[in-house]
This record gives structure tokens, C-alpha cells and sequence, in this order.
């Protein structure tokens, strides 16, 4: 697989380097990754790409990944930021979870990652899970704030169609999750970390000053990007285009040289409506400047109307220049998005 995904570094790269601000290693599970794979992947992108001397170079890693001598490979290659799905502090809601780590590893791989010289470091967090009460959810982020994370990601249990998860619960061997109770846990979760100073700048996001994601911000601001690998995504501002992830289908297609992807070209209302809805999930907004130079004034004069009640309710404000959500009108980020598309 790793020696595919450099056959298609090869192939996608411009004729002449262009410098990238940030790299990330995540889906899947990189930190698996041998260091000879790691190494090769970080030699071919460093071949084809220029990095940028301040670049963010982010792993998503799992707890009981990190150790030592792998921080020690890692930081040498230039990773110097660790995305870590840490989910929990508590051994009943990693139980629940199915998560290979235990409750003493989630607190050890901070340490471990500090030590070994990596400081930039996310976690993420999950609430709304059955069972975890309020004092128990408040308890988690309370450990997160204590320990100085810098970066949390904030999620409600998910249950996606065909898991294991969603089987148990049809099968009522596990209690399906309250949405009252995540919309509970979401606020709960917007006061306590604005609280120890944490700044909320994407729905499910929350940074220390000057700590946010610069890879994920791109995504929000519309900014192209390449992805490489089995369902990697890649966007030049007018086309999108992804890779198949059958992984069998992917590395065949590498061997013969070429890439294994289908793509389209966004219309105008696509791209209004994909900048709409990740800009609306942002602390600054839509831009309405912004979409008014690019989309005109009847589209900027629809999508104020189409706000309206919104900002009547107290779920949208606005002022001369965007419209942002509420603190309530987090909780409907994606329907009030919808109802704003062209």
C-alpha cells in the first residue's frame, strides 16, 4: 500500500515543486505505520514537494501507539503535531467504545508525546455516549483542561448504518444515544471550554489561543489541497475528484500507473453551497463580502432573506460584513446551512 501511495505522489505532482503548509497523516491508522514506511512516504513528498521551514506536520495516532522510541522516529521525520483519538479518560465509556486503549494509556501518551518533544497535540473527545452523565462528561473535559491540551475535538456519538455498534443497538444489546442528552453535553461543553479559554472556532473544534488546526482550517476556508491513498479526496477550487477504496483496486491501478479516480467539476451553486456550509460552521462565518464578490449581489441579497428567520429566532446575527451562528444555533448548524443553499 505505502509503496502505491508514493507511485501516486509521483504521478499527481505539479512539473514544478510547489510549497505545501501543512501535511497530514490521518485515516486509517498511521501510526501503525513502520518507520522505514513512514520514512519513505515523508523522502517522496520531500522529493516532489517543497515543505515550508514552519509547516504543521500532523499523525493521527491512537493512544496505545505511542511510545517512546516511535515519538523518537516521528519527530525526526518532522512530525511535530499528534492528532489523538483518545476519546475518553474513563475505562467505562472506552469499554462501551470497544477502544483498544484503557483509561491510564489516554493520560500516559500526553506524557510520552511531551516528553519525546511533540507539544502540539489534539484529542479528541466523544459525548453523548449512553451512560455518560453530565458530571461524567464534565470530568473528561475538566482532565483535558488540566493536562493544557491545546487542541480538542468535540464529537456526539455517531451510530453509522452497518456498524457493529448500530447492530448491538438494533439488536438492544446496547441503548441507542438521546439526542437531548448530546445537544445537553454540546452546550455543556461550549461554556466549560470557553471557561478554561478555549477558543470555538469550528462547530466540533475548540483551541487554545493561536493552537488551531491549520490543515482542517484550510479545508473550512475552501483552500486546495491533494490527499493520497484509498478514498482520499483532492480539490483545486473547481474540481473534485477521489479515489476508489476498494484498497486491492487502488494498489493494481498504482502498478499499472495509474491513478484510481473518478472527479467533477463543481458548478457555481455548489461551490456556494460547500462554502455556505463549512463557513457557517466556523467563528467567523460567512463572509458575505466575500459572496457577493464572487456570486453577486441577487445570490448575497437571496441569502440574507432566506436568513431572515433565522436571525429573528436568535439561531443566526449578523453585522455589516457576515452572519454567524448563534450559541443555540450551533446546536442546527447543518439544517439552518440547508435551508440557506442555492
Amino acid at each position: 500500500m505505502v509503496e502505491a501511495m508514493r507511485r501516486e505522489i509521483t504521478l499527481i505532482a505539479p512539473p514544478i515543486p510547489e510549497t505545501v503548509d501543512t501535511v497530514y497523516f490521518g485515516g486509517g491508522t498511521p501510526s501503525l505505520l513502520e518507520p522505514d514506511e513512514l520514512s519513505g512516504l515523508m523522502k517522496t513528498i520531500h522529493q516532489y514537494f517543497r515543505i515550508a521551514e514552519d509547516a504543521e506536520v500532523t499523525l493521527e495516532a491512537n493512544p496505545d501507539d505511542i511510545r517512546p522510541e516511535k515519538i523518537s522516529v516521528w519527530t525526526s521525520l518532522g512530525i511535530n503535531r499528534l492528532s489523538i483519538g483518545i476519546q475518553s479518560f474513563r475505562e467505562d465509556d472506552l469499554t462501551w467504545m470497544n477502544r483498544a486503549h484503557d483509561a491510564h494509556q489516554a493520560r500516559e501518551c500526553i506524557d510520552i508525546a511531551r516528553t519525546g518533544g511533540i507539544v502540539n497535540l489534539s484529542i479528541d473527545l466523544i459525548y453523548g455516549t449512553p451512560g455518560l452523565t453530565d458530571a461524567a462528561w464534565q470530568e473528561n473535559m475538566k482532565i483535558a483542561t488540566t493536562l493544557g491540551i491545546p487542541h480538542l475535538s468535540c464529537y456526539a456519538l455517531t451510530v453509522e448504518p452497518g456498524t457493529a455498534l448500530d447492530t448491538m443497538i438494533r439488536q438492544r444489546k446496547r441503548i441507542a444515544p438521546a439526542s437531548e442528552t448530546q445537544a445537553e453535553q454540546f452546550l455543556m461543553a461550549m461554556d466549560r471550554l470557553g471557561e478554561a479559554g478555549y477558543e470555538h472556532y469550528e462547530i466540533s473544534n475548540f483551541a487554545l489561543p493561536g493552537m488551531r488546526s491549520r490543515h482542517n482550517s484550510a479545508y473550512w476556508q475552501g483552500i486546495p489541497y491533494i490527499g493520497i491513498g484509498p478514498s482520499a479526496h483532492s480539490y483545486n477550487g473547481q474540481d473534485r475528484r477521489w479515489n476508489v477504496a476498494n484498497n486491492a483496486a487502488y494498489i493494481s491501478a498504482l502498478n499499472e500507473g495509474r491513478i484510481p479516480f473518478e472527479a467533477e467539476t463543481l458548478t457555481d451553486s455548489q461551490r456556494l453551497n460547500e462554502y455556505v456550509m463549512t463557513s457557517l460552521r466556523t467563528i467567523e462565518g460567512m463572509d458575505m463580502l466575500r459572496i457577493r464578490e464572487t456570486w453577486g449581489k441577487a445570490v448575497t441579497d437571496r441569502i440574507l432573506r432566506d436568513a431572515a428567520p433565522f436571525l429573528t429566532s436568535g439561531r443566526l446575527e449578523t453585522n455589516e460584513f457576515s452572519v454567524t451562528l448563534t450559541r443555540e444555533g450551533k446546536l442546527f448548524a447543518d439544517g439552518i446551512a440547508a435551508e440557506l443553499f442555492g
